[in-house]
């Protein structure tokens, strides 16, 4: 959690913005600040902060506020006025760099799916050579299922390894330990889908 500088304004923007959704979810289960304090163990006055628009919280924070309010960490920011329709253009892909824990590196996830408030989500994932997320590895709710359009990726599970190539597919649980590589040549393509999602 840092406050020691003033955001920029693009980003106070969206401090607020983010705050904003946090009081309006907090309000709308009928929560107090004192319970949601107590559920993700933040302190009254962080969380008043934030929903001010006047702290800056780290992707910890508010993953622990995502599950103190039971939804996705990414839909603190996702705009209010969406469209509805149930296409998603290939030139109107949302980028989820920053919104996504797993969306590290140079690796680029586009939301396949028009929003990230249904029960499941769907990603196309393009990874570089050399792309490796083995520092951080990933455990959370749901299922998740790949398949390969072009390339190869290896797939860790608690430390085994499935080295999938083009037209493969796998599918796991997202409580197991998982992460991903790509020690080849080439990028790896490929689909993505979380059920439900927990990001």
């Amino acid at each position: 959690m840092t406050t020691e500088t003033p955001a920029p304004p693009a980003t106070s923007e969206l401090l607020a913005t983010v705050g904003n959704k946090v009081r309006t979810m907090r309000k709308a289960k009928g929560m107090t600040l004192a319970q949601l304090s107590d559920i993700t163990g933040l302190s009254q006055a962080i969380v008043s902060q934030i929903e001010r628009g006047m702290a800056n919280p780290s992707f910890t924070t508010l993953a622990q506020l995502a599950h103190g309010l039971d939804i996705p960490v990414g839909r603190f920011f996702i705009g209010q006025d969406e469209s509805k329709s149930p296409v998603v253009r290939k030139s109107e892909r949302r980028n989820l760099v920053n919104v996504t824990r797993e969306s590290v590196g140079s690796a680029v996830h586009e939301l396949l799916t028009p929003n990230r408030d249904g029960s499941i989500e769907a990603q196309w994932i393009s990874t570089p050579p050399g792309h490796d997320t083995s520092a951080t590895p990933f455990t959370h709710s749901g299922e998740e299922f790949c398949y390969i359009i072009s390339g190869r990726k290896d797939v860790y599970l608690d430390g085994v390894c499935y080295s999938l190539e083009e037209g493969d597919s796998i599918t796991y649980s997202s409580e197991i330990p998982h992460w991903y590589k790509n020690s080849y040549e080439e990028v790896c393509v490929a689909i993505w889908v979380n059920a439900p999602h927990a990001w």
